[in-house]
């Protein structure tokens, strides 16, 4: 972390049957527009959202489609992993997952809080 970058953790509980989902992914893309570096980490029923096709299942007027919000986010640099334990309960592996996602152990979330990292949770 250089002095003029922060980080931020955004942890995600929430899937396709909560606009939470789509909040989280907004304030995500605010993050990075105010120059944080952002994680999205996805736990619970959030690991839904980047299987392939449950991306397209999501969008709450007004805001954008979840799809159109996770390319964004993706494609501004945004880092978005997925909870193990979670993804296997719901028979998700890598493959399963919409490119860029990476199935991802909570000790990288705990790296970046340990060395100053702000979080959020929805």
């Amino acid at each position: 972390m250089t002095p003029s970058t922060r980080d931020l953790v955004i942890l995600a509980t929430r899937g396709t049957d909560h606009e939470l989902s789509s909040v989280a992914l907004t304030i995500a893309c605010g993050g990075i527009t105010s120059g944080l570096k952002v994680y999205l980490f996805l736990a619970s029923s959030a690991v839904d959202l980047v299987r392939k096709r449950g991306v397209e299942m999501t969008h709450v007027p007004p805001l954008d489609p979840l799809k159109k919000l996770l390319e964004d986010f993706m494609g501004r640099g945004g880092t978005v992993w997925a909870c193990p334990p979670c993804a296997k309960a719901r028979g998700y592996a890598q493959e399963d997952l919409i490119d860029g996602v990476s199935i991802q152990g909570a000790s990288a979330v705990h790296e970046l809080i340990k060395s100053g990292a702000a979080t959020l949770s929805f």
